[in-house]
């Protein structure tokens, strides 16, 4: 018991308004952040969200969320934005309204992003194509294992980890 309770707060010091879930028997913990957190973290990156309703609810599918979102895909999102120096702007998060899945947007590994000819060229040049998804959308896979893939309007990006943060 103490040492989940070391683990809790050892979490509360490193990023304030994150959880962890999980156990120590666990083989490693979870770490899920507030909308609140994850804005400061975008804010402070220098990284813009948008949503068609305006709005941050993730129960509804026209707003843009990050509530849940796992704390390696927003530290992600930030080494994405140091190391290309594009303009990144997030335009789908942990909201309902995308597929479903362990690895989906729901459940905090995933978000959108709007295009533009830095973020694409950073991704198409540094990345590794990795062929087609299973919907037919062409993949580029970075060296850390995160998944960047061309929905055509949007990139689609999966984080397994923070990218090297």
């Amino acid at each position: 018991m103490k040492v989940r309770s070391a683990l809790t707060a050892l979490a509360l010091v490193v990023a304030p308004g994150v959880a962890v879930l999980g156990t120590a028997t666990d083989a490693f913990a979870v770490t899920k952040i507030s909308n609140a957190t994850a804005t400061q973290m975008f804010r402070d990156a220098g990284i813009t969200w948008s949503s068609s309703g305006g709005c941050s609810d993730r129960n509804n599918s026209t707003c843009t969320s990050f509530d849940q979102l796992d704390l390696a895909t927003a530290q992600g999102a930030v080494t994405l934005k140091h190391s290309s120096g594009c303009a990144l702007n997030i335009t789908g998060g942990t909201e309902t309204g995308h597929a479903s899945g362990t690895y989906s947007h729901w459940n905090g590994y995933k978000l959108d992003y709007g295009k533009n000819t830095c973020i694409t060229n950073y991704i198409k040049n540094n990345f590794t194509y990795s062929g087609l998804r299973g919907d037919g959308y062409p993949m580029w896979t970075a060296a850390s294992g995160n998944v960047y893939a061309d929905e055509g309007t949007h990139w689609d990006a999966l984080y397994y980890s923070c990218g090297g943060c």
